[in-house]
C-alpha cells in the first residue's frame, strides 16, 4: 500500500516502531468470562433479545477448554451461534470442538509432513497415551520407543493440559 500511495510511509513507520503483542486468548483466560458476557449481551441486544444468562457450569468449560476459541473473532462467532442457538434465556452454545477452525492443508505435503500428521493423529485419538494395546503406538504398528523417537526428531511433544491431567490423576490414585 505504502508503494502503490494508498498509506502514508511515514506514518507505517511510525506505527512499525511500536509493535503490539497480543497473546492467543487461550494464554489469556482470565479475560474469556468478561469478553463471553460482553459478547452475549451485543448479540442479545442486535437479535433484539433479553440478555441471556450464562451458567456457572458453561462458564467454567468454556475458560478450562484449551482447544476453545483462540482470538477474539472466532469467540464472538462461536457466542453468536450458541444465542441463537439457545432457548428460555440461558445460553447453551454447542460443543467448543466446533469452533476450532480446520487444520490448513499443506499444498504439496512431504513424506515427513504425512509421518507427523499420522503420528499427531493417532497421539490424538489415544489421548497421547504411547503404549499399550490402545496407544498410539500398536495404532501405527510400530514399538512405543519407535514412536517416541520419531516424535522427538519431528518436534512433536504432548500438550501441557495432557500431562496436567495426567499427574492429577495419578495423584488423586497415590492418594487413595
Amino acid at each position: 500500500m505504502v508503494r502503490d500511495r494508498e498509506f502514508r510511509e511515514d506514518l507505517y513507520y511510525r506505527l512499525n516502531a511500536f509493535p503490539i503483542y497480543l497473546p492467543p486468548l487461550r494464554e489469556r483466560k482470565a479475560d474469556i468470562p468478561e469478553l463471553v458476557e460482553y459478547f452475549v449481551s451485543t448479540v442479545c441486544n442486535l437479535d433484539g433479545q433479553i440478555d441471556q444468562i450464562v451458567p456457572q457450569e458453561t462458564m467454567r468449560s468454556l475458560v478450562r477448554h484449551t482447544t476453545g476459541p483462540a482470538t477474539f473473532e472466532s469467540l464472538q462467532n462461536y457466542i453468536a451461534r450458541g444465542v441463537i442457538l439457545s432457548n428460555d434465556g440461558i445460553f447453551e452454545p454447542g460443543p467448543l470442538e466446533s469452533c476450532e477452525p480446520p487444520e490448513p492443508e499443506i499444498a504439496n505435503p512431504t513424506l515427513q509432513d504425512k509421518v507427523r500428521r499420522e503420528i499427531l493423529v493417532a497421539c490424538q485419538r489415544a489421548n497421547w497415551k504411547l503404549g499399550g494395546p490402545r496407544g498410539a503406538a500398536a495404532r501405527l504398528g510400530m514399538k512405543r520407543t519407535t514412536l517416541f523417537h520419531k516424535m522427538k526428531r519431528l518436534g512433536i511433544s504432548r500438550p501441557a493440559d495432557h500431562w496436567q491431567a495426567e499427574s492429577r490423576s495419578s495423584k488423586k490414585f497415590e492418594s487413595h
